[in-house]
């Protein structure tokens, strides 16, 4: 055989509508496999293949052409489950009638992603595509965009800031507060933009693995590990409270932004050194389990410790010498706090690298 004419239907509605079991070879069985599909159903697209198929078929033959018309289905689930089905089904025909080229019929770009796969087994001369006058580009178009909105990547950036917007809303709407929708929406959006932007979703992906890992494995680190973060959700929503209060109070304009970052700053960072070092604790104690703990392990908590007393001190000053009517002890009392933090922080951070560098030697 010189020519053989291919049709593909990628999804199977061949067998799953009409009952047709595949490969279809003959313009008989195809000219019988399309009625039962229109009977079936008749809107389906794929009835246009295999008539195309067919007429392809005739031309051809008309021409002298030794020519065999063959349709091939692949499965319900489109992907590798069906392009494996029709590629078993292709050699096999291929194996039986070792034609030397094909044209390829389809009824849209679906049907089209198996070219490459049809291209690597015989020689494509040709490419006929059956659509509908009245809607040539109309499952082009929704093949595309069923496969974007397919691909997680696409789906999570396009749907999860409108689900978001959404959910925020009714919630607002829920509590009588439509006006705080669009605070609330403008932070999830803003949160939710700064997340993608700085590409976290490896970290989060990496932290979700390690804490299954050590669920599985019976370590502290999945106790600890959900401490921390509830203790960064609680210390979040402290400092958050604590500068919406002033806010609603005076307003940003009034005392400034650099001093409403101070407040939550002051309020909440001894809950986020919490956090860090309970997470910090868990490590050391399954290191302590399993016999590999060394001194410098201890170094990283003493850093967070010393950062910690150095925004606790910072952030007592700022609030003393500023125009907030702040909680904090006023005048030298507050300068004092600050030095003593520094120094607190130099003693905890000359610490970390002691034990950094012994932690060091000992290897």
């Amino acid at each position: 055989m010189q020519t053989l004419v291919i049709c593909i239907d990628r999804d199977n509605d061949l067998g799953d509508k009409a009952g047709v079991q595949t490969p279809i070879i003959g313009r008989e069985a195809h000219i019988d496999a399309a009625v039962r599909l229109a009977s079936a159903d008749p809107e389906d697209s794929d009835i246009n293949t295999l008539f195309g198929g067919i007429r392809v078929y005739d031309e051809l033959k008309e021409k002298g052409t030794d020519v065999e018309l063959v349709s091939f289905a692949g499965d319900r689930n489109v992907g590798v489950i069906s392009d494996q089905r029709i590629s078993r089904q292709l050699d096999d025909v291929l194996s039986r009638y070792n034609p030397q080229e094909a044209i390829f019929v389809s009824d849209g770009a679906e049907d089209e992603t198996l070219l490459p796969i049809v291209q690597s087994r015989i020689k494509i001369d040709s490419v006929k595509r059956i659509v509908v006058k009245q809607s040539a580009n109309l499952e082009s178009t929704y093949y595309i965009l069923k496969h974007a909105f397919n691909d997680p990547k696409i789906s999570q950036t396009f749907f999860v800031p409108l689900g978001l917007a959404a959910l925020i809303y009714a919630i607002f709407l829920l509590a009588r507060y439509p006006e705080g929708a669009i605070i609330g929406i403008s932070a999830a959006i803003g949160i939710y933009m700064l997340y993608r932007g700085f590409n976290l979703d490896e970290s989060f992906v990496i932290a979700r693995e390690k804490m299954k890992q050590a669920f599985y494995a019976g370590q502290m680190t999945f106790v600890t590990y959900m401490a921390a973060g509830l203790l960064t959700i609680i210390a979040t929503i402290i400092g958050a409270l604590e500068l919406w209060g002033y806010y609603t109070t005076g307003g940003g304009w009034y005392y400034g932004l650099i001093t409403l970052v101070t407040v939550f700053i002051n309020k909440s960072v001894w809950w986020y050194v919490s956090a860090f070092l309970f997470a910090i604790a868990g490590k050391i104690i399954d290191l302590k389990m399993e016999k590999y703990f060394c001194w410098r392990k201890l170094s990283p908590a003493l850093f967070v410790i010393a950062a910690g007393f150095l925004l606790w001190g910072s952030s007592e000053y700022i609030l003393s010498i500023s125009s907030l009517p702040s909680e904090s002890t006023a005048g030298s009392f507050s300068l004092q706090y600050f030095i003593y933090s520094v120094v607190l922080s130099i003693i905890s951070a000359l610490a970390g690298v002691k034990l950094s560098i012994t932690g060091n030697r000992e290897k």
